[in-house]
């Protein structure tokens, strides 16, 4: 008898990636398309959801070829997306987002501007918009640490109204991508609870709620957005992997090779996948060797171009700083919390590429990798140990002992939720050889490592228990930066043996719609799989120790000197 699959589906910040996934988890087939992204102005990044959507049909239609399973086996298909804001019209056309001065720009002309329609995530237009949403004090911060972020929708929606008022006014639909792709999968208009309540500000609880929180909308100008039922930006909203529409409408089926009627899950964020795909993950060798803290205690890093920190809990804990508490945003009847980074390997790459010896380290390692295209954080690794072995350094952390990196070069997110925070180097040097560029690599690492215990310590503080760290995304392929973050956090990490655990994440929301299973938590279970531990290491406890504290001053000092130069 044929095993039942799923298909999951990740629409990242600069690729589409999908995988087909069995009942056990075990991805039998990826692939993935990359996506356009278009900077007019500084700040300003936006997408087209033509060009994304093509790219998801495109990708599913060459794994289910690569997977050789036949359609009738592929049981449901789940999406996870960023959660960037996409505008159409009233027939589903792109309705522009790019700013007026930056219309027919040098910087636009490889595409019509008209048919960028997402703001992306990582847009920092809104920021005026964001503060005037914070100076209101209104109750509904409380559940986005007490700030809310330039990221999320409504700073984005107000600088919309405020500044493109004929796209305002052609608006009829604001989805967040992750559902968007539903829509476009199913026709369906209904809404993630997972996107809303993270990103939008609907209000969820324990007791039953659930709906528009009406008296935020109007307290900063949005009420508009309420009329109708709030039909522009959902008024049907489900759980993630709830059946979305009657499953895949005919021209997505076709487009895709898949079967009409195919089961849909409802979307969920992609960060918020990645904890679907990776937290049920039980450590080889089972309890005997590594009993598992139950799920409330398991914090999950998706590590990408930023990253997050994830934690589940019974009650809500209210973290300064802190997005969440959100109820039912992952599991039903769980609130989640979310600290994050905006830069993660984006902040790595940045700081490698712009050193003058990377184009020397990029040749090297190119060589070593016989002509192909080598990964340079792979060789980096590898040159670390040889120069602490050189000069017989106990270990490859205590050649940055001198140097030191704030990480917050596009903003703080977590835990001080101040965008308008720098990143800082001390220790440089007028050295621009190979041993600096893979010094100044391992102390942005180890800096990114003192921000997440930046963050969990603030979490600790609020009632979260963090007893063990899973890991997953492009930086968890990382040796340096898993065992960095383990000695810098004194907690053990799980590393999934299936490395793409938010695609399997996205396959469990397609599992659970199937109802092949009886809940999400069922088909989490079931397609978590297995994981490696990395321990942390004691004897450089104080070493980490001491450039934490390090760290901290970095903060109290660059708000020293912002006081110092304030303009009167």
């Amino acid at each position: 008898m044929e095993v039942a699959h799923y298909i999951g589906v990740d629409v990242g910040t600069s690729s589409v990636r999908a995988a087909v996934v069995k009942q056990d988890g075990k991805i039998i087939a990826k692939a993935s398309e990359t996506i356009r992204i278009w900077n007019p102005d500084t700040n300003f990044y936006l997408q087209s959801s033509d060009d994304i959507w093509n790219a998801v049909t495109q990708v599913v239609k060459t794994v289910v070829d690569q997977s050789g399973v036949d359609k009738d086996f592929i049981h449901g298909i789940g999406f996870d997306a960023t959660c960037s804001l996409v505008i159409l019209d009233d027939e589903g056309k792109p309705v522009s987002v790019c700013p007026n001065d930056a219309k027919g720009s040098e910087r636009m002309h490889t595409f019509n501007e008209q048919e960028c329609d997402i703001i992306m995530w990582m847009d920092h237009r809104a920021e005026e918009e964001a503060k005037f949403i914070n100076s209101t004090k209104h109750d509904a911060l409380k559940c986005v640490g007490g700030q809310m972020s330039l990221e999320m929708q409504p700073p984005k929606l107000l600088w919309l109204k405020r500044n493109l008022p004929d796209s305002w006014t052609k608006a009829c639909h604001f989805f967040d991508l992750p559902d968007f792709l539903t829509w476009k999968a199913t026709q369906s208009t209904s809404r993630s609870l997972c996107s809303l309540v993270c990103k939008w500000s609907y209000h969820a609880d324990n007791q039953g709620n659930q709906e528009w929180n009406q008296n935020f909308y109007k307290t900063i100008g949005l009420e508009d957005l309420l009329e109708n039922d709030a039909a522009k930006i959902g008024t049907s909203v489900q759980s993630p992997g709830t059946p979305c529409g009657n499953g895949l409408c005919d021209s997505a089926a076709w487009a895709m090779g898949l079967k009409t009627g195919t089961p849909v899950g409802t979307s969920i964020v992609d960060a918020h996948s990645g904890v679907l795909g990776c937290v049920g993950c039980v450590p080889e060798g089972g309890p005997q060797v590594f009993p598992l803290p139950d799920i409330m205690s398991r914090m999950v890093l998706i590590c990408g171009t930023s990253v997050c920190h994830m934690i589940m809990s019974q009650s809500p804990h209210f973290v300064p700083g802190v997005w969440g508490p959100y109820y039912s945003a992952i599991l039903p009847g769980l609130y989640n919390a979310e600290g994050g980074q905006s830069a993660g390997g984006k902040l790595i790459d940045e700081l490698i590429e712009s050193h003058p010896a990377y184009s020397e380290a990029q040749k090297k390692a190119n060589h070593l990798h016989k002509g192909k295209p080598g990964h340079i954080h792979e060789c980096l690794n590898q040159w670390l140990n040889t120069y602490a072995q050189q000069e017989e350094l106990p270990f490859v952390s205590h050649l940055a002992r001198d140097y030191h990196i704030y990480p917050d070069f596009y903003g703080n997110r977590s835990p001080l939720a101040d965008p308008t925070m720098k990143g800082m180097k001390c220790g440089m040097t007028l050295s621009v050889n190979l041993r600096d560029l893979a010094i100044q690599y391992l102390a942005t690492v180890q800096a990114l490592a003192y921000g997440t215990r930046h963050i969990i310590d603030e979490m600790k503080k609020a009632g979260h228990a963090v007893e063990v760290i899973y890991m997953c995304g492009g930086l968890s392929k990382n040796p340096l930066y898993v065992e960095t973050h383990a000695d810098v956090l004194g907690l053990p990490v799980i590393l999934p043996c299936e490395e793409e655990s938010v695609l399997v994440g996205s396959a469990v929301l397609g599992a659970c719609a199937s109802k092949d299973f009886g809940s999400i938590q069922d088909a989490m279970l079931s397609m978590c799989g297995e994981g490696k531990i990395i321990s942390p290491s004691k004897s450089q406890a104080g070493f980490h120790d001491k450039k934490y504290r390090v760290f901290r001053k970095m903060v109290e000092d660059q708000y020293q000197y912002q006081e110092i130069m304030r303009i009167d």
